[in-house]
């Protein structure tokens, strides 16, 4: 079961981080020049159906394959080893990303017009970042990178 999950989990993760990273270097940049929010909320259209459910595919099984790892709860806040160190570093890129995303959805996105398209860039390349970061934490449960 457990490489059933962990398979889930990098499916999703190619999903999301693959997604931003097509939307931050290729589709952002074009609605900048253009001055031209519709490039990108088509975009955001198209990529919510499956950007979504990915993120919410990748919440889910990470939270089972850190209960598997670490599985006691509490040390996920206060940690007392490598491996909880890392769910923990997840666990804040995940806030970090929703925080960006709810304020993205809420106040950019339903008044974006091209003067506010710098502030949604700003928004789309951190989350770009946090998925990356996101990657390089999951790699470092095997490798130890940052462990």
């Amino acid at each position: 079961m457990y490489h059933v999950v962990l398979l889930a989990h990098l499916l999703a993760a190619t999903v999301w981080t693959g997604g931003h990273l097509v939307l931050a270097s290729t589709v952002l940049p074009r609605a900048l020049r253009a001055r031209d929010p519709r490039i990108l909320l088509d975009f955001e259209q198209g990529f919510e159906k499956i950007g979504m459910p990915a993120l919410l595919l990748q919440v889910a099984s990470g939270l089972w394959l850190a209960s598997q790892q670490a599985p006691q709860w509490a040390h996920w806040l206060a940690p007392t080893n490598p491996v909880e160190a890392l769910v923990r570093l997840k666990l804040v890129l995940l806030a970090a990303t929703v925080l960006t995303a709810l304020d993205a959805r809420l106040r950019i996105i339903p008044t974006l017009r091209a003067a506010t398209l710098p502030a949604m860039a700003r928004r789309v390349g951190f989350v770009t970042v946090l998925s990356v970061a996101f990657v390089v934490a999951g790699l470092s449960f095997r490798s130890g990178w940052l462990a």
